[in-house]
């Protein structure tokens, strides 16, 4: 995303909670996920302050991008951190395949973690999840 080419063009102020982007923002999620393509988050300008990447990041991150592009080689590692899965989501994505299997193994069509349903649309998303861990953990080596 050209998040400051998106604002010059709306004439938007910015702002830290990207307000008047997320319209935007969220077309072109909904478009790239209609072509099955990857999409990155714009980049964040004020490169010395952390907590706003951070805070700039985990807005992407939970909108829906798959990354963030970034202005500067010191912007990496927080980036790196938000948009990694954690160690206790792909725990989580692991039961909730192996919880599906055995559930469709016993003629079951859903399985339930932790109280909560999974079926297969859950299944297909924790599948993503460790396909991105396991692609993060391969760029480390």
């Amino acid at each position: 995303m050209g998040t400051n080419d998106l604002a010059k063009e709306l004439g938007a102020r910015f702002r830290a909670d990207r307000m008047p982007l997320l319209a935007g923002l969220g077309a072109c999620l909904l478009a790239a996920r209609a072509a099955g393509k990857v999409i990155l988050d714009g980049v964040y300008n004020a490169f010395k302050d952390d907590a706003g990447l951070r805070a700039d990041c985990e807005q992407g991150r939970d909108m829906g991008f798959d990354g963030k592009t970034l202005i500067h080689p010191a912007q990496l590692a927080i980036a790196n951190e938000v948009f990694a899965p954690s160690d206790e989501e792909v725990t989580l994505a692991r039961r909730m395949i192996e919880a599906y299997r055995a559930a469709r193994a016993d003629g079951q069509g859903v399985a339930v973690i932790d109280g909560r349903i999974v079926e297969n649309m859950h299944v297909a998303s924790a599948a993503t999840l460790l396909a991105r861990a396991e692609a993060i953990a391969a760029l480390a080596v």
